[in-house]
């Protein structure tokens, strides 16, 4: 426990500590405290609660402007968190919790409160794809600039993902690396329309809220092939991690938003070899690719 400059206490979250192991990470929790007073003060919040659970690389806190409830996120700004704001800006709040307000040189967000907040990923007695569907009918707006093109960020996942396999011990079959590789190259062959893309939404990045139902958080923006979108539904365990499950998403939200099938299996494939490296659910995301190499239920 520390104190911020204005004396009020203040707590770094057990969870953003990894961040300690490199130094823009060091420096980054190192500032927290002056950027967290710095933010307070930038946005005129008359209060500040307890951070939410869950982050990993942003603090995240409830917070009071003018008897509103807000949010303030103060990111560790990365490659992939890099244009956040500029996609909550683009969405409006359709599909997506909306931006109030956004300093770049603080790294600092302020977002609307999502209430109740419960998590898609915890919902019982909803569809929950049918729930996703929907939401991906308003996000995937026409993008490009100043967001990262998806095949510029698939070009650096095949250039590094046999490496990350064996600095992380050959944990699955070489099959698996070779196919995300070739995946990749198939789908940069080819152009497609360009879209605005959250590349991480899944269920514990959907809240409830009472204006819309649903709303999406936490986008790591991409610019480029619609199919990509269905990549982190199709692989997400929280919504049954069977082959039959996965397929099922696969198939339907491809059919009910009317996108190319197989550039979506390809996709999933080769996002989710690249960020499973770097994965507590590493085992999960090679099982997910071996479904889907093999494509059916048969």
């Amino acid at each position: 426990m520390s104190n911020s400059p204005s004396g009020l206490p203040f707590q770094i979250p057990e969870k953003l500590l990894w961040l300690g192991t490199r130094q823009a990470g060091r420096d980054w929790l190192n500032r927290l405290p002056d950027l967290f007073e710095a933010a307070r003060s930038r946005f005129d919040l008359q209060s500040v609660g307890q951070p939410f659970a869950g982050g990993y690389v942003s603090l995240v806190m409830p917070a009071q402007r003018g008897g509103e409830d807000v949010v303030l996120k103060l990111q560790f700004v990365h490659r992939e968190a890099r244009h956040e704001a500029d996609a909550l800006r683009l969405w409006n709040g359709e599909g997506a919790c909306r931006l109030l307000d956004h300093d770049p040189d603080l790294g600092a967000l302020l977002l609307e409160r999502c209430r109740p907040g419960h998590y898609l990923a915890d919902a019982v007695n909803i569809d929950q794809l049918a729930v996703l569907a929907d939401l991906l009918r308003k996000l995937l707006v026409p993008a490009q600039a100043p967001f990262t093109p998806l095949n510029e960020e698939a070009a650096g996942w095949i250039a590094s993902i046999e490496q990350d396999w064996r600095d992380a011990g050959s944990p699955c079959e070489k099959r698996l690396v070779d196919a995300a590789v070739a995946a990749v190259g198939d789908l940069r062959s080819k152009e497609t329309g360009s879209v605005l893309l959250h590349q991480d939404l899944h269920g514990h990045n959907v809240l409830s809220v009472g204006r819309e139902a649903w709303l999406a958080i936490d986008p790591k923006p991409l610019a480029g092939d619609p199919a990509f979108a269905l990549s982190p539904i199709v692989r997400s365990f929280e919504f049954g991690h069977t082959k039959e499950a996965s397929l099922y998403r696969l198939d339907r939200l491809s059919e009910e938003l009317g996108l190319d099938r197989e550039r979506a299996r390809l996709w999933t494939i080769a996002q989710t070899m690249a960020w499973a490296f770097d994965s507590g659910y590493s085992e999960r995301h090679f099982q997910t690719c071996r479904w889907l190499l093999a494509g059916t239920l048969g």
